[in-house]
């Protein structure tokens, strides 16, 4: 039996485009929403409080459009309103972020494996207990990485700045003996390709969109809600932001000409165009 309803994706930003293109590729039928919540961009910096707001309102929105699963495409959203929201919409199959330490751990032959994240993600329950249940035999350095996603937003993806920066939180790592990177924010895997010039080939840098993609594809094949061959699919875009400055990001980052539509907030309530 085929289930052609949407699957909602939402981020603060550009950042869980990441997951959404790994979806894109693993599951060519579905039809995918994703909504970049850029107003209140970045979620790092708030409070848990503000965020599970966010979440829920954005959850709101996508049910109102008949999703059948949500994805949470932020680290920092997953950490702090995935469980509220699994609680609050229990029949609601969600689908959120973790740190890749597990395949980290499972790949690290110094024992030592490095995450960046945002502060946020590492003072959160579900971070200590990913480390708790996965990492007892590794040393883990966590490094926070305050005003990254901010650099990534606006498109600064190589700039000398943005290089800077890395260095100054990456080469401490490497003189410790890392050999697996996770990247623990969405954003992170954007600019990629400079953090592997910068570790270099001997530490491999870990990005969990796949992981993520994987597990979609396992809940809709124990729901019974794939969407069949004869779907209509593709993807629909929302931001809370300017479309247009969204819609040059996507471009950027090597995604196709898509139409980018406007969403609003209004007292908690987010409506889509």
């Amino acid at each position: 039996m085929s289930d052609h309803r949407p699957i909602g994706v939402f981020d603060s930003g550009i950042g869980g485009l990441t997951v959404l293109n790994a979806i894109q590729q693993a599951l060519p039928s579905e039809r995918l929403f994703y909504f970049g919540d850029t107003a209140h961009m970045p979620y790092g910096p708030r409070t848990l409080e503000e965020v599970r707001t966010f979440s829920e309102g954005i959850t709101q929105a996508f049910l109102a459009m008949d999703c059948k699963m949500i994805v949470i495409a932020c680290n920092t959203a997953s950490a702090a309103a995935l469980s509220d929201l699994r609680e609050q919409f229990p029949a609601v199959p969600f689908v959120g972020m973790e740190p890749a330490v597990k395949p980290a751990v499972e790949q690290t032959t110094t024992g030592v494996v490095g995450v960046l994240a945002t502060q946020a993600t590492f003072q959160s329950d579900l971070y200590a207990s990913v480390v708790e249940r996965f990492a007892s035999s590794v040393q883990v350095l966590h490094q926070p990485c305050p005003g990254l996603v901010e650099r990534i937003e606006s498109g600064e993806f190589t700039t000398p700045d943005t290089e800077a920066m890395l260095r100054r939180w990456l080469e401490p790592m490497m003189a410790r003996n890392i050999d697996a990177l996770v990247l623990g924010c969405t954003h992170y895997p954007i600019i990629r390709p400079l953090i592997e010039r910068i570790v270099g080939p001997d530490v491999r840098v870990i990005d969990p969109a796949p992981f993520i993609a994987r597990q979609v594809d396992r809940l809709l094949d124990q729901r019974d809600q794939a969407a069949g061959p004869d779907a209509s699919n593709g993807t629909t875009v929302w931001t809370s932001g300017d479309p247009s400055l969204f819609l040059a990001m996507m471009g950027r980052m090597g995604w196709p000409p898509t139409e980018v539509r406007s969403a609003t907030w209004n007292e908690g309530v987010l409506t889509p165009a």
